[in-house]
Formats: structure tokens, sequence, C-alpha cells
């Protein structure tokens, strides 16, 4: 186990290399001069010249590349040139944002998913698996930054249930940091009406980003859930006299989420990037919309930043998935292991 996960992570670090070398050129193939944006539209061709040397960013592409690994060697992930702050303590700040928006769209989209998908496939061809077949493929046709703004125009704009953007109303002040997380943070801190506030605000950006995902995994499950259901051991436990909620539940769903897990790593990733127009439709102060204004202030070394932490963290999911096999099945070794 522990070789199998030093070559994961060896893995990992190969991973995030080939991204800094890929986001580091097109970065700098972007037309525009970070230096002039630095300086201001009133600096003179000498001030602009100064933060260019100041910066490295005179020297050849593959001299600043070396110095910026050298940096991320420790964890340094450079100077934002728009705010002159160092980019990991603005990453960090973002970075709870976005993990709190992600694990509650995953554990939502894993929990509704499951269910829906047993009871599809314990009604075979009635109107309630009809019918949540048709949802599939509905919701997986519609994107997820187009279905954010159906939910404003709908739920915001029209019924007035719940806030539109942010993590709090703007008056409402932050729970004293504990994880960075708002709805735990809020509930040590004994403020029950922001943990409330905190709910109301992550529904709709969670559910733009679950939706269209909800519905490839309920098929993906009910196709699994109705292949188990054909074989012997499952005619077996009947005839033994098992309900058929404890063969569902105790059994045919636990055979059926091997080939499902492949899936569900993916996705979280698929939940990474799709994150970045959520966050910005919903004004959710994370990784996505860091990215995203960077991108427009021509602030590469942020862009470059969010890209290695969202591909570090993509990686280590997939890990975790991979980890989880033999808990589901105890059959399966992973590779290196002994049987």
């Amino acid at each position: 186990m522990a070789g199998y996960i030093a070559r994961r992570l060896a893995l990992l670090l190969l991973i995030v290399f080939s991204v800094t070398v890929v986001t580091f050129v097109l970065s700098h193939l972007v037309p525009g001069d970070p230096a002039r944006l630095a300086a201001g539209i009133t600096a003179d061709e000498a001030q602009v010249e100064a933060i260019r040397e100041e910066r490295g960013l005179d020297r050849p592409i593959a001299d600043q590349y070396w110095l910026y690994v050298k940096q991320l060697a420790h964890l340094d992930f450079g100077e934002s040139i728009v705010t002159r702050q160092p980019v990991r303590r603005e990453l960090g700040d973002r970075l709870t944002a976005t993990l709190e928006l992600i694990i509650v769209s995953f554990v939502a989209y894993l929990v509704i998913a499951v269910l829906i998908a047993v009871i599809s496939a314990t009604t075979r061809r009635r109107g309630v698996d009809v019918g949540v077949r048709g949802f599939a493929i509905s919701a997986y046709a519609i994107p997820p930054f187009v279905l954010a703004f159906w939910l404003q125009l709908v739920v915001y704009f029209r019924l007035g249930w719940l806030p539109a953007g942010g993590r709090l109303e703007i008056q409402t002040a932050p729970p004293p940091k504990v994880t960075g997380f708002y709805l735990i943070d809020s509930l040590l801190a004994g403020q029950p009406q922001v943990f409330m506030e905190a709910v109301e605000h992550i529904i709709l950006p969670a559910a733009a980003l679950t939706l269209g995902l909800i519905a490839i995994a309920v098929r993906l499950i009910r196709t699994t859930l109705l292949d188990e259901f054909d074989k012997d051991y499952v005619k077996v436990l009947r005839l033994k006299g098992l309900s058929e909620r404890r063969i569902v539940w105790r059994h045919v769903l636990r055979n059926s989420m091997v080939p499902v897990l492949a899936v569900f790593g993916i996705q979280f990733g698929y939940l990474l990037s799709g994150a970045v127009l959520v966050e910005v439709i919903f004004s959710w102060p994370g990784l996505g919309t860091y990215a995203y204004n960077s991108i427009l202030a021509l602030d590469y070394p942020p862009v470059l930043g969010v890209a290695i932490v969202t591909t570090a963290i993509f990686v280590l999911a997939n890990l975790l998935v991979d980890l989880l096999y033999p808990v589901v099945d105890p059959r399966i070794r992973l590779w290196g292991q002994r049987a």
C-alpha cells in the first residue's frame, strides 16, 4: 500500500510539472504587457521598464520558468502583478471557499444520485423509472453555467426564495476562522443564524454544479444495479427470505459501486472545472473567480497558482478513489499489492 501511494504521489509531481510547463508557456503567449498593467496607465516607459526588470519579465522565457520552478520548490507561487500580494496567501483565502462549495456539491451529488438510482432500478419500466430517465437526459444536456443563470432567474428574481450570490450577506460578518468553511465555523462559534445564511447561499451554486452530474451518475448506477439484480446470488438471497430492502442496500448496491467509483473521481474533476464559471455567476469568492479576474487582468502568477492547486486536488481525489476500491470490494488488489 505504501509503495502504491508513493508511486501515485510521484505521478502527481510529474503531472503538476507538466501543467506548470503548459500553463506558463500559454500565459506568456497571451497578447498584453503585464509590466504596463502593473505600473498603471499613467506610468512612463522608465517606470514600466523598472517593473519589468524587478519582476524578471525582461529575461528569456526559459529563465523565467526556471526561476518559477525554484520558487515552487519552496511552495512560493510568486507575487500577484496587480495586487502585489503573495499568491500563496491569496490562494489560501480562496481555496477554502472553493473546497466548501465542491465538497457540499459532491456529497449532495452522491447521496441524491444513489437514492434516485435505487428507486429507478427497483421500479423498472414503471412511471417513476421512466420519469427518472427522462430527467437524466434533460439535466445532462444543460451546461452548468446555463443552469446557473436559470436558477438565478427563477429562484432568486422570480420567486425570491434564495440569495443570488456570495457566501453571506454583505452586512453579515464571517464567523471566526477555524477551518475556513463557513458552515463548520459558524457552528463552532455558536452562530446558527450565520449557519442558515451560509446554507441558503450555497444551495444555488451547488445545484448548478451537481444537477448534470446527478443525471450521469443515476444512469450509470441504475445500469449496474440492474446487472446485479440478474445475478444468481440475488436469487439465492431471495430464496433465503431476505427482504428486498436488505438485498438492495446490503449486497447489490455495494457490489455495483466498484465500476462507479472511477466515474466519481472523474466527476470530482468536472466539479473543479465547472466551478470556475459557476463561481463567477454567483459571485462566490473562490479559486474560479480568482482565476477569472486574474486572466482578465493578465495577471499570470495567480493563474499558474490556481492551475497547480486544482491539478493537485484532482489527482489526490482520484488517489483517494483508488484507495477505496479494496474497501468496497476486498477481492481487488492495488498495483503492487500482494494477493
